[in-house]
């Protein structure tokens, strides 16, 4: 069968050769590429039913909450960026939708995955099912993102499971009206974004730095984390700029220098800060909306010890920045 592809005048050297071996060869020479064709069957089958991703979690180098929108969004000015922490994604072809998680309070139809197929069914309507395996390791109401994550990375393998004309238009359309992070976890690059997450500009940076993440014995919810700043009275608009530049310029030290986050008003974190501080960390920053802390450092040795040390103490993850290949 393998042979039916190949040009004339290589089946017929093909064959010649075969029918110079002896009799039994010939048959196993034939046995071999019968299994090598259905292997290769199977793969082409597989690949076309299942894909596999990872969803990487994404850190907010600067957040500043600007205003509050009547829509009930909030207009903000951050810079995001990802790191070699994620979930990991298999979606399967299939009749119907089923999401099945190692964290079983996920496998609801209040899931932004859920939420996120009901919207690309509305796009293109001749989606069928599809079988979500997710394995949560991006711990939860942490800063993290790892639900805005998940969503957006199954909306892109739904786009190759599918063969789904996933244009900016449509990315720009759908990732938004499901939540403010998702349209940046789409593109897991560093980034600058504005308005409420949907205004994105690239940043082309190739600066490597180390993280050692602390996850708080409490949580945070983003809704009440907003509520919180909502009452603090909030007129100045910090200076982005400079942190941007920093990155452009792979200018460690005034990176962590100008690291920023309006939520650290609203939560004390000033033990954990200090705690990474004293083990090396250039700086330390609350994760989004909480509750993670993370601390930034310039040297994997010393974020290493950093990590074994705090790891005592806290529950810890040691990452690093993700860079684009």
């Amino acid at each position: 069968m393998i042979l039916f592809f190949a040009p004339e005048s290589e089946i017929n050297t093909t064959i010649e050769t075969v029918e110079r071996i002896n009799s039994p060869y010939r048959i196993i020479i034939f046995c071999l590429l019968i299994i090598i064709l259905l292997v290769c069957c199977f793969i082409s089958d597989y690949r076309s039913k299942v894909k596999k991703g990872k969803a990487y979690a994404k850190v907010n180098l600067f957040l500043n909450i600007l205003n509050k929108r009547k829509d009930g969004y909030h207009n903000l000015a951050s810079v995001f960026d990802f790191i070699d922490l994620y979930d990991e994604i298999t979606v399967i072809k299939s009749n119907t939708f089923k999401l099945i998680c190692n964290n079983k309070s996920l496998e609801s139809e209040d899931n932004i995955i859920y939420k996120a197929y009901l919207k690309l069914k509305e796009t293109f309507p001749y989606i069928k099912g599809v079988k979500v395996i997710l394995k949560k390791n991006i711990p939860m109401q942490a800063g993290l993102g790892g639900g805005s994550a998940d969503c957006a990375k199954f909306i892109s393998l739904m786009g190759e499971l599918y063969d789904l004309s996933l244009t900016n238009k449509v990315i720009n359309d759908i990732c938004p009206k499901l939540g403010a992070d998702v349209l940046p976890c789409y593109f897991e690059q560093t980034l600058l974004a504005n308005g409420i997450g949907d205004e994105i500009e690239l940043i082309k940076s190739k600066l490597d730095y180390y993280l050692v993440i602390i996850k708080p014995d409490f949580n945070c919810s983003t809704k009440e984390m907003y509520n919180e700043l909502d009452k603090k009275k909030r007129t100045e608009k910090k200076t982005i700029t400079k942190l941007v530049s920093a990155l452009k310029e792979n200018d460690y030290d005034n990176f962590s220098k100008y690291l920023y986050n309006d939520f650290e008003k609203v939560v004390d974190i000033k033990d954990i800060q200090d705690d990474l501080k004293e083990w090396g960390a250039s700086n330390s920053l609350l994760a989004g909306s909480g509750s993670c802390v993370f601390g930034v450092f310039k040297s994997y040795t010393i974020a290493q010890k950093a990590y074994y040390n705090l790891s005592k103490k806290y529950q810890c993850y040691f990452c690093q920045n993700k860079r684009m290949d």
